[in-house]
């Protein structure tokens, strides 16, 4: 025989496939993370959403496990929580504000904002149910999770460009 049995080289090829893998995983992830750290529009959008990510997950949870004690309630405390803890997590990650802005005063800020978020989102869940009559969790918290995404582009643009400080 003069080449290596066929069986051999299906290992070697996974080993190499397997190192390459690892070895672009590396570089890519350090290169994400190089990315996200940058305070351009692009990363802080980015930013942006991934905190909003983490805090409708958050409000998810709150939200199936409160809801024994009706979909309002529910809606109205897990938006409470995941809020506050959205405002400060933008405050600190997104916008890297937490020198400038005092944690009560990001609070306070946002409060507007998530008024009207809870406004609409209520009356979004209102309508819902009043439609289709006990709807089941997941299209409720998709039903949020859409409104309370289109507010939040709307709050992003608005603290980026208009609410933006200004340069000393």
């Amino acid at each position: 025989m003069t080449c290596p049995p066929l069986l051999l080289r299906p290992a070697e090829t996974v080993g190499d496939l397997s190192r390459t893998t690892a070895q672009w995983a590396r570089t890519s992830t350090g290169r994400v993370t190089t990315r996200m750290r940058t305070d351009d529009t692009t990363a802080q959008f980015l930013r942006f959403v991934l905190v909003g990510a983490v805090t409708t997950v958050v409000y998810a949870l709150l939200f199936v496990s409160l809801r024994p004690s009706g979909y309002l309630p529910a809606h109205l405390v897990a938006t409470a929580v995941s809020t506050v803890l959205a405002n400060e997590l933008h405050r600190r990650l997104t916008f890297r504000a937490d020198e400038r802005v005092h944690w009560f005063t990001a609070q306070w800020e946002a409060g507007g904002v998530t008024v009207l978020g809870l406004l609409a989102t209520s009356t979004a869940l209102g309508w819902l149910d009043a439609v289709t009559g006990g709807t089941h969790p997941g299209l409720q918290i998709a039903t949020v999770a859409t409104v309370t995404a289109v507010i939040g582009l709307m709050r992003f643009l608005a603290l980026r460009w208009i609410f933006r400080p200004v340069p000393a």
